[in-house]
């Protein structure tokens, strides 16, 4: 459906993107994450038309976004980031307002907002000065008015930046409810959990690239660790194990990464019972996202 080979884009002297490479199936979710200035938002800029690409190509439905914007923009919404909508009038007029600018218009136009409005749980405050909303409110309203022209692409870029659980509850559900429908979905996040719950599909980007791609069980049996959680009161440090990677604190008790679980579980009861801990919690920990996020992009914050 889409196919995305050797974007690149500099801003002044800083390169934004390097080398961007990826594709989506029809019907995929799928999840860019990365931390603030990884160029996510410039990939979807690029998507949308909003910023040209100095060089590479995107592709949806085998028309190239960049050459040819008119003919693929009616297939593609578009949420950004900031809240785009005319504080001054009704949710109901921005919706008229957006909804003709994608070429809809009369008897049509006015079925599409009901059931946009439906969807996002606002039929009730439609007539309602948009100033008046909450931010979750605003948000939900920025979703509606992507969806007027019934897009095949959802391009979603931090949807629930600041808003209340009700709201970003119902974003959730909406996407998943898209997802089933055949809308296909890119989804921009660095928010870990948002990828877990959303994505079927995830790109880890990183200084202007993607760094590690794949289905998301796929990276975390490639990247990621098992590991186990162990919870004794008053442990101050675990003997050395030869199949233990890594130990860290984590709240209340330890975390010990391995690739042999059953082997160490074996010695830390053996351990456990010569010692006479009193062991509050012993459990096999899955791996997780954010450990594959921290091994592919590094622990170092950069700004």
């Amino acid at each position: 459906m889409l196919e995305v080979n050797g974007l690149k884009k500099a801003y002044a002297k800083k390169q934004a993107l390097e080398n961007v490479n990826f594709s989506l199936r029809p019907g995929t979710s799928f999840g860019f994450l990365g931390p603030n200035g990884a160029g996510k938002s410039t990939t979807m800029k690029i998507l949308t038309g909003i910023v040209k690409a100095d060089s590479g190509s995107a592709r949806l439905f085998g028309k190239d976004l960049t050459r040819e914007p008119a003919a693929v923009s009616r297939f593609i919404g578009y949420v950004p980031q900031e809240i785009t909508l005319y504080e001054k009038l009704s949710a109901y007029d921005n919706l008229l307002f957006f909804g003709e600018a994608y070429g809809v218009s009369g008897k049509e136009l006015k079925q599409r907002i009901h059931d946009v409005l439906a969807r996002t749980g606002l039929l009730e405050r439609s007539k309602d000065i948009v100033s008046t909303f909450s931010g979750g409110m605003k948000r939900r309203i920025n979703i509606a008015a992507a969806l007027l022209h019934r897009p095949k692409l959802l391009i979603l870029d931090e949807p629930t930046v600041g808003i209340d659980p009700q709201s970003r509850n119902h974003i959730f559900e909406m996407i998943r409810e898209l997802n089933r429908e055949g809308v296909t979905i890119i989804y921009s996040t660095h928010y870990m959990e948002e990828v877990e719950a959303l994505c079927d599909e995830v790109a880890i980007m990183d200084q202007g690239s993607i760094k590690a791609m794949g289905p998301l069980g796929e990276l975390l049996e490639q990247y990621g660790s098992n590991a186990i959680y162990l919870e004794v009161p008053g442990l101050a440090e675990l003997p050395h194990d030869p199949d233990v990677t890594s130990y860290r604190k984590e709240g209340s008790g330890w975390l010990l990464e391995t690739g042999s679980s059953a082997a160490v579980m074996q010695r830390l009861l053996r351990l456990a019972s010569q010692h006479r801990w009193d062991v509050k919690q012993l459990e096999v920990v899955r791996p997780s996202l954010e450990s594959v996020f921290l091994k592919v992009t590094g622990t170092a914050l950069r700004d």
